[in-house]
């Protein structure tokens, strides 16, 4: 028996919703079978907590007196973009100071940028601004030096172009020397396996054809409500896809944007990346109706069913080479250790599953006490059936 999102929404609205997560759906469905956990569940919740380095945030600081068009911008000495109208930038969560030796001096220490920016900004601490311009008639200001507070701007929001991946790479390093990636540190002869997933609890993965999530879907983000706003950059639906239709590399992604002003920095961190680079952290859940028999299978999915792709990072990755060593399902890569080519590997992890469980768990709890109703999407993402494929970029020479 179907169901359609308002009737689920009805059911929050007075408290009767019932709502688990997607770790706690496993053994339920086992018990009841499809039918009548379909019957009896309305929503299961997701969650995710990993670093996602194409976020960044949208700041309005207001007009100065007199009046300047930003042209260059940087908050904490972190470059901001400011080719928008007068007093708008944006920070990107990768962006290191002009003045970081960065990988110069090897391996990179990267101990400040964009994403303890945006941090900083949520926490509530004040924020140094300087800012330049050409100046023009209009707005005549040329330089400017001020400290901003999260509470003093009109709009600070996250803007994420590519979040929560649906399914990623395991990475291991074949050379004979230590390489230091956004996947980690990778220990020479394969001495190492990291990956990054949250495999049962992940969001895209509990909905692998997309048809619930979608534009305008309301989500968790970074501790308060956020919504899906597009695609994400990269999102590509027609990878590889396992029997049960769930892929087995990396595939879909999605947008999202929410108010800054409303987040906790326990769900959005800076992070250092050794010899790699700045990033932001981002705490993601999203709440999958179940409105038939289909999706509480697809919600119902195992780590021991959801397999990534074993991709050397120092060859094959940097070289954009297709060889995959094998595929690895999320019950062994959690486990610590994984068999890879007839050898006993450590496995680690970059996202954090006990901080998706309880991404997972708090989404659950506002959805059962009526906090947090769901949203029928405006637009479909992109899906198999559009043949939409992901473009590599080929260098061009003039003739």
């Amino acid at each position: 028996m179907a169901k359609t999102i308002q009737e689920i929404n009805e059911r929050i609205k007075n408290e009767k919703a019932v709502v688990f997560t997607a770790e706690e759906i496993i053994p339920y469905v086992e018990e009841k079978g499809y039918k009548k956990a379909a019957r009896e569940v309305d929503v299961v919740t997701t969650g995710t907590f990993s670093p996602m380095c194409s976020s960044g945030a949208f700041l309005n600081f207001g007009h100065s007196a007199p009046r300047m068009k930003i042209q260059n911008a940087w908050l904490n000495d972190v470059p901001a973009y400011g080719g928008l109208a007068a007093c708008d930038v944006y920070i990107g969560a990768t962006q290191i100071p002009d003045e970081d030796p960065a990988n110069k001096i090897y391996p990179g220490r990267f101990k400040y940028g964009g994403g303890y920016v945006i941090e900083e900004l949520i926490d509530g601490k004040d924020i140094t601004l300087k800012a330049t311009s050409y100046g023009t008639d209009c707005y005549p200001r040329k330089e400017l030096q001020t400290t901003i507070n999260i509470k003093d701007l009109n709009q600070a929001y996250l803007v994420n172009p590519r979040n929560a991946y649906q399914n990623y790479n395991v990475a291991v390093n074949l050379s004979s020397r230590v390489i230091y990636t956004y996947l980690g540190v990778l220990q020479p002869g394969m001495g190492n396996a990291n990956f990054s997933s949250a495999g049962q609890l992940s969001p895209l993965l509990n909905d692998p054809y997309y048809r619930t999530i979608g534009i305008g879907t309301r989500i968790f983000l970074g501790g308060s409500v956020g919504y899906v706003i597009w695609e994400g950059t990269q999102h590509n639906p027609t990878a590889r896809r396992g029997k049960t239709g769930v892929p087995t590399e990396g595939a879909g992604t999605i947008s999202v944007a929410g108010d800054m002003k409303n987040m906790s920095t326990r769900y959005v961190k800076g992070v250092s990346m050794l010899g790699y680079g700045v990033s932001l952290s981002m705490g993601i859940g999203i709440p999958i109706p179940i409105i038939d028999e289909e999706m509480i299978s697809f919600v119902s999915i195992k780590d021991e069913d959801i397999y990534a792709p074993v991709i050397d990072y120092s060859s094959s990755y940097p070289k954009r080479e297709n060889d995959i060593l094998t595929e690895l399902n999320y019950r062994d890569l959690r486990s610590g250790v994984a068999t890879i080519r007839e050898e006993k590997v450590p496995t680690a992890s970059i996202s954090s599953y006990p901080m998706a469980r309880e991404i997972a768990q708090t989404l659950k709890n506002w959805i059962a006490t009526g906090k947090f109703q769901l949203t029928e999407k405006v637009a479909p993402l992109p899906g198999v059936e559009s043949g939409q494929t992901f473009k590599s970029l080929e260098i061009k020479t003039k003739r």
